[in-house]
C-alpha cells in the first residue's frame, strides 16, 4: 500500500531535524504542504530552519528542543506524536558512537542505544494507533551499515554498537510491516542510506556538531537524493528503501536467504555437521 506524500494540511514530525537528512525531510515536506513539528537537541538551529520554511513554504512549523537519550524528553515528544493531527512520523535522529568497542566510553554506547533504538521504538508505539486510525506513515532511518555484518573496519568505521542499532531498526520495521499487513491503513518504511554528505560523521554523538551553520561532508550521496528516494518509496509502498540500489532483486535474494536459514527452526535435533 502506498502513501500520499502531499501534506494537505496534515502534520509531520521529524526527529533529528537540525541538519542533514532530517533537515532535508523538513524542507521537502514543507514544499509538499505539510505542517511540521521539528525535533532536535539544537534549538537555535531548529528556530532558524523553521523561520526559513515559514517564509519559503508558508507552512506552520513547531519546534521541540529535545535530547532523545533522556526518557523525560522522549516522553514529551511521544505525547506530541500521539496527537490527532499527526499523519507522518520520521524517526531520523541518530548518533554513531564510532570507535573500537572495547575502548569506547560505556556512556556513549548507552547513548547510542537510547537514541537509535529505545527512542524510535517508543515514538513509533506512541504514534501508531493514530496513524492507523487516520491513515498515515512511519519512516525509520537506518543505514546500510545494518547489513555490513562481519566486514572489518577500514574503510568501514569501527561501528559495532551503531551497526547493531541500525540492524534492529531494519528488523523492527520489516517485522512491524508484516504484523500490520497490507490493510492496516498505515505505510511503514525503513530507509537505509549509504554514505551521505552530511555532518553526521563529524562527532561520535556525546556532543552535537558545534556551530549554528549546517555543515556538509565532502563525500557521499546528497541528503536531497536520500529523501527523494524515501518519499518515492512511500508512494510505492516499499518497506525497505535503499536510495542507491538500482536493482531491488538483491533485497528479494536477501529475503530468500533468510527463509532458507529460518528453515532450521523446525529441526528436532542438531544438524549433522554439529554431531560428528
Amino acid at each position: 500500500m502506498g502513501f500520499e506524500v502531499r501534506g494537505e494540511g496534515r502534520t509531520a514530525v521529524v526527529t533529528g531535524a537540525s541538519s542533514g537528512i532530517g533537515a532535508e525531510y523538513a524542507r521537502r515536506l514543507a514544499e509538499l504542504g505539510w505542517q511540521l513539528t521539528l525535533v532536535a537537541r539544537r534549538g537555535q538551529r531548529l528556530e532558524a530552519l523553521s523561520a526559513e520554511l515559514r517564509k519559503s513554504a508558508g507552512v506552520e512549523v513547531e519546534t521541540l528542543s529535545a535530547d532523545l537519550a533522556l526518557p523525560e524528553d522522549v516522553a514529551r515528544v511521544a505525547e506530541r506524536v500521539a496527537a490527532d493531527d499527526v499523519a507522518l512520523l520520521v524517526n531520523n535522529a541518530g548518533i554513531n558512537g564510532y570507535g573500537p568497542f572495547d575502548e569506547t566510553d560505556p556512556a556513549l554506547l548507552q547513548r547510542v542505544l537510547a537514541v537509535n533504538v529505545a527512542a524510535p521504538t517508543a515514538l513509533a508505539r506512541a504514534a501508531l494507533p493514530g496513524l492507523r486510525a487516520r491513515g498515515g506513515a512511519l519512516v525509520n532511518v537506518a543505514s546500510l551499515l545494518a547489513f555490513s555484518g562481519g566486514l572489518p573496519p577500514d574503510p568501514l568505521p569501527w561501528r559495532v554498537t551503531y551497526a547493531g542499532s541500525k540492524g534492529y531498526l531494519v528488523t523492527f520495521t520489516r517485522t512491524l510491516a508484516a504484523e500490520l499487513g497490507p490493510d492496516a491503513g498505515v505505510t511503514v518504511q525503513v530507509l537505509c542510506p549509504g554514505l551521505t554528505a552530511t555532518e553526521f560523521h563529524f562527532t561520535a554523538g556525546l556532543e552535537p556538531v558545534a556551530g549554528e551553520e549546517e555543515q556538509r561532508g565532502e563525500h557521499g550521496m546528497p541528503a536531497e537524493d536520500v529523501v527523494l528516494a524515501s518519499l518515492a518509496a512511500l508512494r510505492s509502498g516499499e518497506v525497505v528503501c535503499v536510495p542507491g540500489l538500482d536493482d531491488p532483486a538483491a533485497l528479494e535474494q536477501l529475503a530468500e536467504a533468510e527463509n532458507a536459514v529460518r528453515g532450521a527452526s523446525v529441526a528436532t535435533k542438531a544438524a549433522a555437521r554439529y554431531r560428528g
